[in-house]
């Protein structure tokens, strides 16, 4: 069980962020998975008061608040229209519409999660984060980054011609998946972000030529280190990630 002394809820991304220079101090996001987890916080920060829970969508980008909650973007019709549906099934299995209801996006990308369906989807798009201090910086660094004391402002996802497809395996339907797979063509390459592999997504890149899907599935899936846990080996994981990548693969070759 978690034990939180105090809570404030900061009127100022500053002053929230002096808050969060305190070790002992936390922010909330929608604390879904936190709660799960034991200790004491001496001051739990909230975001919410700071109109940080919008998407805007512009010509060139969708910027999405860290309070945005997995529901929204799920029924956003601009970005289920733009990735062709594939943001929306990357959310669709997270356990339930209540829990939906309040993880946060923020929570689930700055959290880094290896079973983050949301990091693994977004990572395969042409996505960057805005962190208070730190600015604006591309996910696939982000990913790699040492965990610190900043805050995570937005999720930027530009617009661009690539097609991109979801697809994941899991033991039961409201389960942590077991692999997690984001396939995007992007112009003359093919960008494959695999996650639940079981540690955090990393993104892999092949160039698209002649070759067939199978082909380049095995070169993808090449790149990535699988691990094992309770919910499989990393034999079977990779085994699993070569078939979704390649059915993904000949899915988006049919359509271009």
């Amino acid at each position: 069980m978690i034990t939180i002394n105090s809570y404030v809820k900061p009127e100022s991304l500053e002053e929230a962020y002096e808050l969060n220079q305190k070790r002992a101090n936390r922010i909330l996001g929608g604390m879904m998975w936190m709660r799960l987890g034991s200790g004491r916080v001496q001051t739990a920060i909230d975001l919410s008061g700071m109109g940080l829970d919008q998407i805007e969508e512009s010509e060139e980008e969708f910027k999405i608040g860290c309070m945005c909650t997995l529901r929204q973007l799920e029924l956003h019709k601009g970005i289920n229209q733009y990735t062709d549906g594939a943001v929306r099934e990357c959310v669709r299995h997270i356990v339930g519409v209540q829990f939906r209801n309040q993880a946060t996006v923020g929570g689930s990308i700055f959290g880094r999660f290896g079973f983050s369906d949301v990091l693994t989807c977004f990572l395969a798009m042409d996505c960057y984060v805005e962190l208070y201090k730190g600015g604006i910086v591309p996910l696939r660094e982000f990913v790699c980054q040492k965990r610190d004391r900043d805050i995570l402002v937005n999720v930027i996802i530009r617009k661009d011609v690539r097609k991109i497809r979801y697809v994941s395996s899991r033991r039961t339907k409201t389960d942590f998946p077991v692999i997690a797979c984001g396939v995007a063509k992007a112009g003359e390459e093919w960008q494959v972000s695999v996650g639940a592999r079981p540690m955090k997504a990393v993104l892999v890149t092949e160039k698209a030529d002649e070759r067939n899907a199978a082909e380049i599935a095995e070169k993808l899936t090449e790149q990535v280190t699988f691990g094992s846990n309770m919910r499989g080996s990393s034999e079977y994981r990779k085994a699993l990630a070569k078939v979704l990548i390649r059915r993904q693969i000949e899915a988006l070759m049919e359509e271009c």
